[in-house]
């Protein structure tokens, strides 16, 4: 049964919307009731509507239509009708299989709408005319739409026609990381059937291919539950296909349904911990940086050992703080992307999981560089409160308390974490915040020190950019702040960039003369701006060198072409 394309009415803002004619502007032009007429889009086609259809959509250029029609001339002469051949007729709207005026009536057309189109000459026949119908004549065309089904040019290159036979369930589509289960049938223009999947149907990750390579393209385009009808020109096979015996100017008919998919996830952007959803949940609310997570796994080798499990068997789930380092760094982040309810599969390369050593867990001994399976089901998670659910006197002690987990990451060189945790505390009391007078300065020293905390951490990452940005912060505020200047200096310095270290390093010793660690690194930066004074007089002593033996050369090549002369 041929479905129409669905509509999100909830974008739609209210009935008068819903009923608005293709190409019409609402406030002129209300929806036609049965038995008004009205000019389409200024074409000259006029439109009266004798029965209204169901629904809201109307089809598209593209779209194959199956229509009743009869075709008159304004005496009431029929010079042409499908229904006194008792069978529809089906075409291909702006395909020129019809005249011009019926393409650009029927797009307003919904499904069961029945409607009267009187077309003038240059919409119709024009000056040539047609059987029955003389030159230049207007004519009208009574259209009942029955049905349409949606067509699709997937490349764009008329290579991949796909015609939706039924609609899928959601707006969901499959992407390149997914495994997709299908069905289909592949056969020649003769019937000749080529191949075809067992009945429970074929499962496939979409990014290894199967079948053609054209497959992959055209199944991510549907939603789950479509079937389509596909044909696939052989300039679109692309490469080798399964069907070396297939002649390579065979066209190829697809009957494809595509029955369900998982979405599969990169956790870690790096390929090496991947999630697979078996169980999908609504929503978007998943546990937060600093969430109280339960989960319950089993955890396996590639071979299938288990080696550890959790919430099985009697034994209590698992609970855990998100980014806390309380578990392998591949459940921590995984955690992290899951709703409640959802289950799913990851699967965790050494570098997420134990590593290269070997490791005795519950139930197993995990070998060195051991590739691991979980099998989660995200039992509950509480989130952290968010900064807009507190109080003013809250956001400061969870600031407080973000800063001296950070510092206690710092003495412990994690110096990543301590950095997150750092800009966690400034997210809680940041200047956005109400404040009363008291509060407002502690949030203001709060924030400072984060700050400054923040840029120690990117300088012990190397991350210099972020260093300078973080101290410009505090300097913003506080512009004779010792420890900003000094910090970002540092971070000048290591950037080559002399210059502005030069500048901040006396607004420190103006501000603190005294300062061990900043003449310290003025000495540092003396003997650095030495060494590239040093390093550029020879770099130009070189080169003034190699032009003056370039000079003497030719002036001697001069001196003897003018002897010989």
């Amino acid at each position: 049964m041929a479905m129409e394309k669905k509509t999100d009415v909830s974008q739609l803002e209210d009935d008068d919307d819903l009923d608005e004619e293709p190409g019409e502007v609402i406030e002129s032009a209300p929806p036609l009731k049965v038995g008004e007429e009205r000019e389409i889009n200024s074409s000259g086609v006029k439109k009266k509507l004798l029965k209204r259809g169901l629904g809201w959509e109307t089809p598209e250029f593209g779209d194959e239509v199956t229509v009743h029609y009869v075709g008159m001339l304004l005496d009431g002469t029929s010079f042409d009708s499908s229904r006194d051949r008792g069978q529809t007729f089906t075409f291909k709207l702006g395909h020129g299989q019809v005249v011009k005026g019926l393409d650009s009536g029927i797009i307003t057309m919904k499904k069961g709408e029945t409607a009267l189109f009187t077309l003038p000459p240059n919409m119709a026949y024009g000056n040539a005319g047609h059987e029955g119908v003389p030159p230049n004549s207007i004519i009208q065309f009574e259209v009942e739409l029955i049905s349409w089904i949606r067509m699709v040019d997937v490349c764009k290159d008329g290579g991949i026609i796909k015609r939706i036979l039924e609609e899928g369930e959601a707006n969901r589509q499959p992407s390149d990381l997914d495994e997709v289960l299908v069905k289909y049938q592949v056969r020649l223009l003769d019937g000749t059937i080529v191949a075809k999947t067992a009945e429970e149907g074929m499962e496939f990750y979409l990014k290894d291919g199967h079948l053609i390579p054209a497959l992959p393209k055209v199944i991510r385009t549907m939603k789950m539950g479509e079937r389509a009808n596909l044909t696939i020109q052989p300039q679109s096979r692309h490469g080798n296909d399964e069907y070396c015996s297939v002649p390579r100017n065979s066209v190829l008919v697809i009957d494809l349904e595509l029955v369900s998919f998982k979405s599969v996830i990169d956790v870690t952007g790096d390929s090496k911990v991947i999630k697979k959803i078996i169980k999908e949940r609504e929503g978007n609310a998943v546990a937060n940086e600093g969430a109280a997570v339960t989960v319950k796994y089993i955890a396996k080798l590639e071979d299938g050992t288990i080696f550890e499990k959790k919430g099985f068997d009697g034994e209590a789930p698992l609970e855990f703080i998100v980014d806390e380092e309380q578990v392998t760094s591949s459940l921590d982040r995984a955690a992290a992307t899951m709703k409640k309810g959802e289950q799913a599969v990851l699967t965790v390369s050494p570098d997420y999981g134990f590593g290269y050593i070997e490791v005795h867990r519950d139930l197993a001994t995990v070998p060195p560089s051991s590739n691991l399976v979980y099998e989660v089901e995200m039992l509950d998670f509480v989130k952290e409160k968010a900064p807009w659910e507190m109080s003013s006197q809250e956001r400061i002690e969870a600031a407080g308390k973000k800063k001296e987990e950070g510092n206690l990451l710092f003495k412990w060189e994690k110096y990543q974490r301590a950095g997150r945790k750092y800009d966690k505390a400034a997210d809680y009391i940041s200047e956005e915040g109400t404040f009363w007078d008291e509060e407002q300065k502690l949030a203001k020293a709060l924030r400072v020190s984060c700050w400054l905390n923040g840029a120690a951490c990117s300088l012990k990452l190397k991350d210099y950019k972020e260093a300078i940005k973080l101290c410009s912060k505090v300097l913003d505020i506080e512009f004779h702040n010792v420890k900003a200047l000094y910090r970002r200096a540092q971070a000048f310095m290591e950037n080559a960039d002399l210059e502005y270290a030069e500048l901040d390093i006396k607004k420190a010793l103006e501000v603190d003369p005294e300062n061990r660690e900043v003449k310290l690194l003025q000495r540092n930066l003396k003997q650095r701006q030495s060494q590239n004074n040093k390093r550029d007089a020879k770099l130009y002593a070189d080169m003034f060198s190699r032009l003056t033996k370039e000079t003497t050369v030719a002036v001697k090549k001069l001196k003897v072409e003018k002897e010989e002369g």
